[in-house]
């Protein structure tokens, strides 16, 4: 029941929220929203239960909404009135507790791309020091070493290279050119929120690059229940690796929040457990820092943001230091140094309208990033990038909400500037590359809240450099019977630029000459997937299954070719077929409560044309296998990983006399165990202690490095790694934070 009077105040409307009681008596009430339907602005009610709130023009539908009482809609409030409303219907809720675990990773039921979240109870899971040890518990995602020597590591998705996997960093490519070889040691784990992983094609509003799938990182944000007030992280390793993290975050004004997040490791001290000569990690020096502020109101969100990162990377023989690669080197010994700058600053801003799920967004992204090499006696590599990136979009709905669409326009500027000194060969190469990337797309999607929802987009991208026109199409279709089983297919194209010397920067770490035989194309491939998700109810318990299985064509590719010189490595652009076949099949359940359990297994058929023989593409593990186990009684939480690691080819390296001398020119590298395990420790509010270990099976590739107590010989290679590099790794960390 409601009454108005004529008494009203010029420009707003104004009054009293009452509650009525079965008697009728009418009592005042406080905390109570009164707001604009739509637009969501509004007021709150005092203790007086009184509330002031400007008319609004064109919405005209005042809503009164309170905890235990239904919401109350009040329509054609279009002039200033005093209104007084009273709550009559009381809505009594029972007490509930209600009690549950985080998954650790899951498929989003209502995406129809199939896609992958490795939250926050994930990444808590293993230590995670970097993004490139945030998948030792994923099933879909390999990350291996690319040499023996400078650390370097390389996720490999389908089967494929992480060159054909674009990276995101909150939905805008990142890691891009100079930062493929080290770029997942540049993301410190404690930073993330969230990893999202999707296979085959993605959507056209990223771009064109996704070939074999998508990897976004979502970092932590700075809004209130978003992340901790204080988060500090103290972690070291046997290895002598010690790393410090923190971030903090505070409000700024009603409707802003800032964030500062840090980062710094250092390794104290050269191993070598394997006795050749060299040691196992190299020497790292790292500081980042990252400084983020987000802002919104009612009809405006905004995100800003800086990141800077310097690094030192040294390593090679064990005894020497940094510095002596520049003074007093030994002729006999093996050194490189690696020093890196990276800057990064990005904008996100996003217009609401008052038309239901229509808004209008910016995102710019402006990278620097600086890396001087010097493998000593071999090769020295100097590069600098500068990229941006611009991507506008407007979303809205045609006819009804069922049926939405999204258009935008984007443009990619990327300048490289490389400088390679071959010793060897005396020659001295300048390369440069600007290219300049206009596009547009459209994306159509239609979703009838029961059994279909599908998205179709195309895009068109002009690339400056290769004079191309890029015609990007595709597809994602999910069709659901329930709520438990959902079929997902997809479709499309992807395109990437080459990168050769930037993204391969390891293939230095060895005495191969590098031979261009052509200039390097642009790559382009076709993806085709499909993905079988069921659940399956077992009490208070679920199991889920998930199959999938995808193909990828190329239609061209640049081969690194290994094989048909032991001494080079010969760079020229596809000429017959290669493809990926991935099929993987995983199960997630939690066996009795508290104890979840994941059992996968892959197998991949990856081929191409080497040498003009179609061959199984090398390092290649046919087949991965995986469980993961995780049990939390109360305070405690106990995890453990097996990985079953298949056979894989190695490059012929019958023309290497120290290899053939030494038996490591093998055809196929052997099957392995490794086995990672953490227990972690709450104390109170806080505290958090863990505590765990890494390859327990202690299995490592035998002698990887060919001629290392030789670098200076023509049979120098550190490159042919298939295996881990270094065995048993324990570590401790302390994390405490302020919720």
């Amino acid at each position: 029941m409601a009454f108005a009077t004529g008494a009203f105040a010029q420009g707003f409307i104004e009054g009293t929220v009452y509650e009525e009681n079965e008697n009728g008596e009418r009592t005042p009430l406080p905390g109570v929203n009164v707001y604009w339907k739509i637009v969501n602005q509004g007021v709150v009610t005092d203790v007086n239960g009184h509330y002031k709130i400007p008319v609004h023009g064109e919405i005209g539908c005042l809503v009164f909404s309170c905890i235990s009482y239904e919401n109350d809609t009040v329509h054609h409030m279009f002039d200033p009135v005093h209104y007084d409303h009273v709550f009559k219907s009381i809505h009594m809720l029972n007490e509930v507790e209600i009690e549950a675990r985080q998954k650790a990773t899951f498929i989003s039921a209502l995406s129809p791309m199939a896609v992958q979240e490795i939250s926050s109870e994930g990444l808590r899971r293993a230590a995670c020091c970097s993004l490139a040890e945030s998948f030792e518990n994923n099933a879909s995602v390999d990350v291996a070493y690319s040499d023996a020597v400078t650390g370097a590591k390389q996720i490999e998705l389908l089967g494929l290279s992480g060159l054909y996997t674009q990276m995101m960093a909150e939905n805008m490519p990142n890691f891009r050119g100079l930062a493929a070889a080290f770029g997942l040691g540049y993301v410190p784990g404690t930073w993330m929120n969230a990893i999202q992983v999707s296979k085959g094609t993605s959507s056209v509003r990223n771009g064109y690059e996704s070939i074999s799938g998508q990897i976004n990182v979502d970092y932590k944000r700075p809004e209130p229940g978003e992340s901790e007030r204080l988060f500090l992280n103290l972690y070291g390793n046997t290895m002598t690796m010690t790393e410090f993290n923190f971030n903090t975050r505070w409000n700024v004004g009603k409707n802003g929040s800032m964030m500062l997040l840090g980062h710094a490791n250092h390794n104290f001290m050269q191993m070598d457990g394997n006795d050749d000569g060299f040691i196992d990690d190299p020497m790292v020096t790292q500081g980042n820092l990252f400084f983020r502020y987000n802002y919104a109101n009612d009809w405006f969100e905004g995100m800003w943001g800086v990141k800077t990162l310097y690094e030192n990377r040294w390593g090679g023989t064990k005894g020497h230091n940094m510095w002596q690669y520049f003074n007093d080197m030994n002729p006999d010994e093996y050194h490189f140094f690696i020093n890196t700058r990276r800057y990064e600053a990005f904008s996100k801003t996003g217009f609401l309208f008052d038309r239901d799920d229509t808004s209008l967004g910016l995102q710019q992204q402006f990278i620097y990033h600086g890396m001087d090499s010097y493998y000593f006696r071999h090769t020295d590599y100097l590069a600098t990038q500068w990229s941006y990136y611009a991507n506008l979009l407007f979303d809205s709905y045609l006819v009804n909400d069922h049926h939405k669409y999204s258009v935008g326009a984007s443009y990619s500027y990327d300048h490289y500037d490389e400088h390679l000194f071959d010793y060897q060969a005396s020659n001295d190469s300048l390369f440069q590359r600007i290219e300049h990337v206009p596009g547009a797309f459209v994306e159509y999607s239609f979703n009838d809240d029961r059994h279909w929802n599908i998205i179709a987009g195309f895009r068109a991208d002009y690339n400056t450099y290769y004079q191309k026109l890029l015609y990007t199409p595709r597809l994602h279709v999910r069709f659901k019977t329930d709520d438990e089983f959902a079929l997902r297919l997809s479709a499309g194209k992807g395109y990437r630029s080459p990168n050769v010397l930037a993204e391969n920067s390891t293939m230095m770490a060895s005495s191969r000459k590098i031979v261009f035989l052509e200039t390097p194309k642009m790559e382009e491939a076709w993806n085709y997937g499909l993905n079988l998700t069921k659940s399956f109810d077992l009490g208070w318990r679920e199991l889920t299954l998930q199959a999938d299985f995808y193909r990828t064509d190329f239609v061209n590719q640049v081969v690194l070719d290994r094989d048909a010189d032991a001494h080079q490595i010969r760079i020229y652009n596809l000429d017959g077929k290669s493809y990926s076949n991935s099929a993987q099949i995983e199960a997630n359940c939690e066996i009795f409560k508290d104890f979840d359990l994941t059992l996968a297994f892959r197998y991949n058929d990856v081929k191409m044309t080497i040498d003009d023989t179609l061959r199984e593409k090398p390092f290649v593990n046919r087949y991965k296998g995986l469980v993961t186990m995780s049990y939390a009684p109360g305070t405690w939480q106990f995890d453990f990983t097996t990985q079953f690691n298949g056979d894989s080819r190695v490059p012929n390296l019958s023309g290497n006399a120290t290899a053939v001398a030494n038996g490591q020119n093998i055809e196929r590298s052997p099957f392995y165990v490794i086995m990672n395990a953490q227990v972690t420790k709450k104390l109170g509010k806080c505290w958090e202690l863990y505590a765990g270990g890494e390859n327990l099976t202690n299995y490592t590739q035998n002698y990887p490095i060919i001629s290392a107590n030789n670098p200076m010989s023509d049979d120098f290679d550190a490159s042919m790694v298939w295996g881990p590099l270094s065995g048993i790794r324990a570590y401790l960390g302390v994390r405490f934070s302020i919720k």
